[in-house]
């Protein structure tokens, strides 16, 4: 077994104004968390797949209906916050891993085509994540007064899945919980290893859906991929 894919299902769904938690939120009938695992079940190369949900959660995940694989871990509990949720995760996989991916369930419309294009690229290079270039011009602001403008060519907006050594990761997170730092994605705290982590080019149709506008515009690219 060499690569395990973490699909976080944890959050609570608030921005998005729904009633249930954000993982289980249908698109096109279909649950995020039931389409991300699918995508990830059909990689080549993705060995297990460790679903981290919310303690009060993990029974209704239990539930539904996702196809029969032995590659599909029973959910494990999270944290609090983000790592809290990946250290779950990540203490739950088989011992034989050595890569990770850790995934948004949100992100449900990633391909297989760019999960394997990360993976790839992180077995070669220790770390890897999926960014699309930024199109609007980036501001520095502090206090509501701009401070820096950065160049709009070196900027990327992180996406998931974000790939990793096993033992690289589980490094990051430990570093990070001995300085008390809390990163917003898995990345940042690789970053402060020193470890250089590659930019696989994704699209903004690799969308985290977030706010209710997101779920329209998630159909229409649904929709479009299969006309």
């Amino acid at each position: 077994m060499s690569t395990a894919v973490l699909v976080l299902a944890a959050g609570r769904g608030r921005r998005l104004g729904s009633e249930i938690p954000k993982a289980f939120v249908p698109l096109s009938g279909v649950p995020l968390v039931v389409r991300s695992i699918e995508t990830l079940l059909a990689v080549d190369g993705v060995d297990w797949v460790q679903p981290v949900l919310a303690d009060s959660e993990c029974a209704r995940f239990q539930a539904l209906s996702l196809p029969p694989d032995s590659r599909l871990a029973d959910p494990v509990p999270g944290g609090a916050e983000r790592q809290d949720s990946v250290a779950a995760g990540l203490a739950a996989l088989p011992v034989g891993v050595k890569y990770v991916a850790v995934h948004d369930a949100a992100r449900c419309l990633v391909t297989v085509s760019q999960v394997e294009t990360a993976l790839g690229v992180a077995r070669e290079h220790r770390a890897a994540i999926l960014a699309a270039p930024v199109r609007d011009t980036v501001k520095i602001a502090k206090d509501g007064v701009v401070v820096e403008t950065p160049d709009r060519a070196l900027c990327w907006a992180a996406q998931t899945p974000q790939v990793f050594e096993r033992g690289l990761l589980g490094e990051a997170l430990k570093m990070a919980e001995l300085a008390g730092f809390r990163g917003t994605d898995d990345a940042e705290l690789v970053e402060r290893l020193g470890v250089p982590i590659r930019i696989v080019e994704s699209s903004w149709e690799n969308l985290k859906i977030t706010v209710p506008g997101d779920l329209p515009l998630a159909e229409s690219i649904l929709a479009k991929r299969n006309q």
